[in-house]
């Protein structure tokens, strides 16, 4: 049979399963599907270092040991956050009010999964899926299929050992871009998690469903004068190196004052990194980068020493990342964009000012509704950055990727970071279980309409209680002598004004008058 043929084929058999399986799951309690959800979380951090290795064997790319600690990341970490989140039934009661908020699963998650992450970033959609009470069906990468589809089986097998029905876990096993398609335009599919570059996730756009994407990130990570400089240098050169900067939320030019360059030097020269000279740089930007400045995919996740060979120039196998001089960012400076490697653009600027408009300027170029890191002891500056930048993630004093997802910081635990309206997402929010299930709300009748006819509005008395003065009007000073006071409520004798707008009753009567003719 045809790939495509075979892949579509496929994608029918898993939603049907998975939607057989899901009307049963959906019966379950939130005991239960905690129990099948744990099940799978132990299995998957069990398999962290296995599912690492495949995932090198299988990309040729990454750090083994950051991609265990990336798996373990995406199950034991992620757990212990969600695992007390109500998903099941009443979420939420207020007596007083008389409100209840009732979950329920949005149905059959289609997830998309990339070949940067393929192995943590199915670990942490499916896990979140199932802990929500829905079924799900992964499409891997064609790069990266065998390390996904092991990260599947092994969450798909605890789970059903753990009582769940099934099928309710599924992966395509013959990836191809046209089952990826007709997997998110399927009828019965409810939501999208689509992870990868910007063709998949405008696809997932594009399908007609409800989708979370996930696109590319262009992080500037600015060091403003009063940062402890030494710490911020190591920490974006950890970020960046990390997993061999393929991580969406990593670094990507590290921005700082002109007055604490000398600061930065001496802070690089302890660690492994390796600055290029003009001569490599433009051996590099060859290499890396075709005549219309587009990514040579083929120096995705390499080491540094690896990037170096393939572009003319030696770098120490001990080097963790390499070193760009640039004087400008923009669409015309191809190492200002994202580079899915260990490769960090540099530069000083004249101010803290500058340095904000040039880390807006990547943010808008390439990477809008992401995130974007600032080192800096003063507060002020920090209000000013979260503010200016229009992105879903603002990390402060930290590693840009590993604050990102929740890692060193207290934002939730993810590897799914939405990235906004701007992008085309419904949300800039780390997307975990709470995002795929459908809330209901239900109302007592608390205020029963007057059988004599409609209340008074409330606009007459915004500071009155409906038994009478309120606690915020009960402090407020009487008023001075001879000031201006409003009847509330208006005699009827009177036209109301209707606030500041100067309209009384008249003027209104007037301009329904004026509409009607």
């Amino acid at each position: 049979m045809d790939k495509d043929l075979q892949s579509i084929q496929e994608v029918r058999e898993l939603v049907a399963q998975a939607k057989h399986a899901q009307q049963e799951f959906q019966k379950f309690t939130q005991a239960q599907v905690d129990q099948v959800t744990r099940a799978m979380v132990e299995a998957g951090s069990r398999a962290a270092e296995s599912l690492a290795r495949a995932a090198v064997d299988d990309t040729g790319f990454g750090h083994y040991e950051d991609k265990i600690i990336k798996n373990q990341f995406a199950t034991r970490d992620l757990w212990n956050a969600i695992k007390d989140e109500k998903t099941v039934g009443v979420i939420h009661r207020d007596r007083l009010k008389r409100t209840m908020q009732i979950a329920e699963p949005m149905g059959i998650v289609a997830a998309i999964i990339p070949v940067t992450n393929p192995t943590s970033t199915v670990l942490n959609n499916v896990i979140i899926s199932v802990k929500s009470g829905n079924g799900v069906v992964a499409s891997p990468h064609p790069g990266a299929a065998k390390c996904t589809q092991a990260s599947v089986e092994v969450l798909a097998r605890a789970a059903e050992k753990a009582g769940a029905p099934q099928g309710l876990i599924g992966c395509i096993r013959t990836p191809s871009i046209a089952g990826a398609q007709h997997l998110m335009s399927h009828d019965d599919v409810n939501v999208i998690i689509a992870t990868g570059g910007r063709g998949i996730v405008k696809a997932a756009y594009s399908s007609g469903k409800p989708a979370y994407g996930v696109g590319p990130g262009n992080v500037p990570a600015i060091i403003e004068r009063t940062a402890d400089v030494a710490k911020a240098v190591k920490d974006i050169i950890t970020g960046k190196s990390f997993d061999n900067g393929v991580i969406c939320s990593s670094e990507q030019a590290m921005i700082y004052e002109r007055s604490i360059e000398r600061q930065v030097m001496l802070a690089l020269k302890k660690l492994p990194v390796h600055i290029v000279s003009e001569t490599e740089k433009e051996q590099l930007r060859s290499w890396m980068f075709t005549h219309e400045g587009k990514l040579n995919t083929k120096v995705v996740g390499l080491y540094p020493w690896q990037i170096g060979e393939k572009s003319g120039f030696k770098v120490d196998p001990k080097v963790k990342a390499i070193l760009v001089p640039i004087d400008s960012v923009g669409p015309d400076e191809p190492f200002s964009k994202e580079k899915l490697s260990p490769v960090l653009a540099m530069l000083p600027a004249n101010s803290i000012k500058q340095a904000f408009q040039f880390g807006l300027t990547m943010v808008e170029m390439a990477g809008i509704g992401h995130t974007a890191a600032l080192h800096t002891r003063d507060d002020d500056i920090v209000l000013e950055f979260a503010l200016k930048f229009h992105v879903g993630r603002l990390v402060v004093n930290s590693p840009s990727v590993h604050g990102s997802v929740g890692y060193t910081t207290e934002l939730p635990p993810a590897l799914t970071l939405g990235s906004g309206t701007r992008s085309g997402s419904i949300t800039m929010d780390n997307i975990s279980a709470k995002h795929l299930v459908n809330v209901k709300s239900l109302g007592y009748e608390t205020r029963p309409l007057d059988k004599t006819g409609p209340r008074d509005s409330a606009i007459d008395r915004p500071f009155e209680s409906r038994k009478g003065t309120s606690a915020a009007s009960a402090d407020l000073p009487p008023p001075k002598p001879n000031s201006t006071v409003i009847p509330n409520p208006a005699p009827a004798t009177e036209k109301i004004l209707y606030g500041s707008s100067g309209l009384t009753d008249d003027d209104v009567e007037k301009i329904i008058r004026e509409l009607k003719t």
